[in-house]
């Protein structure tokens, strides 16, 4: 009789233990996507490339077809809360040749399959796939000048699109979270969306920040990988939140300069 494979039991590798030993990771460890962002940003600073058990960036090593399941799987956490209602919002991830998914236009982010997408090339040209969103030309823009982002968000997230509406910026310290998850979220001049107008009006502001408002339109934000640029659009409107009501009370109390000043530097180190 044939003696079946032995099927080993999947084990959660905490940080705790990746930080102590990186260069042993079993094959059969479940590993948290805060944990891979870790990964890879070790592997950055060690080299310009994740280094940690010969892992690849995680975003471009993935093959095509987990990207596009992954994609869905965004859109539909994405629509769940409320962000992209109707057909709006847009979601891109770049390949390892270069090249983008991205989502096309004219469908419910809730609604994806993962042969709805299109794949385009980095000069706007349709490569596969049905006509692509009609802001795939931000995308491109900071694919272009962001060479370490994976992955766009643009979605309308209600609270923080109000802010933008309102000529409010998201760039106070009114909390830890913020400054360090984020960073200042500075407000984009407004622009007519699909056009070349949004590019131009994110482009000064791309080198220093991976989340923007978008005036009267929305929330861009980006990140190494497809989950980094989901967390932080939860994270831009979890803030929006908090800035609304610090309004409504009052006014908020901000976190003093040199307090400030600390928690970039944790922002630094973590790489964010």
């Amino acid at each position: 009789m044939t003696e079946k494979p032995e099927i080993k039991k999947r084990i959660f590798i905490s940080d705790l233990e990746l930080r102590q030993n990186p260069g042993n990771i079993p094959e059969n460890a479940i590993i948290s996507p805060l944990s891979r962002d870790w990964m890879d940003y070790e592997g950055e600073v060690a080299g310009g490339r994740s280094q940690v058990a010969g892992r690849k960036p995680e975003t471009s090593a993935r093959p095509e077809e987990e990207l596009r399941k992954q994609i869905v799987e965004i859109g539909r956490r994405l629509y769940a809360l409320g962000f992209v209602p109707a057909t709006d919002g847009n979601i891109s991830v770049r390949l390892g040749d270069g090249s983008i998914l991205i989502t096309p236009a004219g469908v419910s982010k809730g609604a994806l399959a993962p042969g709805d997408l299109t794949n385009l090339g980095m000069d706007g040209r349709v490569i596969s796939g049905k006509k692509p969103s009609s802001e795939y030309r931000l995308h491109l823009c900071v694919y272009k000048q962001k060479p370490g982002v994976m992955a766009v968000v643009h979605a309308h997230p209600p609270l923080a699109t109000g802010l933008s509406c309102a000529g409010v910026a998201l760039d106070q310290p009114l909390t830890s979270e913020m400054v360090i998850a984020l960073g200042a979220v500075p407000l984009a001049e407004y622009a007519t969306p699909g056009t070349d107008e949004v590019t131009e009006s994110i482009a000064g502001l791309l080198k220093d920040h991976d989340a923007i408002l978008l005036a009267n339109h929305g929330v861009m934000t980006c990140g190494r990988n497809l989950e980094t640029a989901f967390q932080r659009m939860e994270t831009v409107e979890q803030s929006a939140k908090i800035t609304l009501a610090a309004s409504l009370a009052g006014g908020g109390r901000l976190i003093p300069p040199d307090k400030v000043r600390e928690l970039e530097k944790i922002r630094a180190r973590l790489g964010l």
